[in-house]
């Protein structure tokens, strides 16, 4: 068992195609169509990266995150101005809702959580400091390494590769290839365009929960901060990795004991 946040950070395979397959197709291809990523083919291997994307169309559709669940579409003229001073076209932003801005920051936190302790932690290993996010990609055969990611202003996607695809060597991993390509990117741009924090919007609860087994925290457990919406459960059992104080040693047997009977019962009425 895995929650989405340990699956994300180790591009879990399996994970991926057991969410899909629980939430169902249709509403993933209605959110990738949502934030421009169109045609995608309704295959159980959806999860996995099988439709065809171009990189601009895919460092489009994860704006939607940094920019609390509004998709918006690429510009490449933003206005026209005459000899004058006139503006002779103007072109503005098209957004629109695709997620609700609480849930566009749960995706925020989970792959900041990438490249803090995750496939993309070659990015912090590259000398970035300032707060960011985002995923690796890597194809079959190696014909194709991503890495896709954004600030809190700024969001840019590499993509390696060839014209004609062929495998581009060996262990060619996302993280290996393309994240230290936007890592070199993103130190440049930020110069212009300062990076702010990435602030969690109201109606989320945040929880304390231990890093490694994803449970309630005890004593010498490492601890992240989890950011639920109202209906989001949080996990009742305490973790069961770290030692803890006797008193929560205690507790956690007590929750062991009341589990496992449940499960009895259970079986009884089965």
């Amino acid at each position: 068992m895995l929650t989405l946040r340990a699956a994300l950070l180790e591009s879990n395979n399996r994970a991926a195609t057991a969410l899909q397959q629980r939430v169902g197709s249709r509403p993933v291809l209605q959110l990738a169509s949502h934030v421009g990523l169109h045609d995608m083919p309704d295959v159980p291997s959806l999860s996995l990266g099988t439709g065809l994307v171009t990189p601009l169309d895919l460092t489009a559709a994860y704006a939607a995150f940094p920019n609390g669940g509004l998709a918006v579409a690429p510009r490449s003229i933003l206005r026209v101005v005459d000899a004058d001073g006139d503006v002779a076209l103007d072109n503005p932003v098209a957004s629109e809702r695709v997620v609700s801005v609480q849930t566009a920051y749960q995706m925020v936190s989970m792959l900041s959580d990438v490249v803090e302790r995750g496939t993309g932690a070659t990015v912090r290993k590259s000398g970035i400091t300032f707060p960011i996010a985002g995923k690796t990609g890597t194809t079959n055969d190696f014909k194709d390494a991503w890495f896709v990611g954004f600030s809190s202003n700024l969001v840019v996607g590499v993509w390696v590769g060839f014209d004609q695809p062929k495998t581009i060597g060996r262990d060619a991993y996302g993280s290996r290839y393309a994240a230290p390509i936007w890592a070199d990117f993103m130190r440049r741009a930020t110069r212009l365009r300062q990076p702010d924090t990435f602030d969690a919007p109201a109606g989320l609860r945040e929880v304390s929960l231990c890093q490694i087994s994803y449970k309630r925290p005890v004593e010498g457990c490492p601890t992240y901060t989890e950011y639920l919406k109202p209906d989001d459960k949080a996990p009742s059992a305490s973790c069961d990795i770290h030692r803890g104080t006797l008193k929560q040693q205690v507790r956690r047997a007590i929750e062991g004991l009341f589990s496992g009977l449940g499960k009895r019962i259970r079986g009884i009425f089965r």
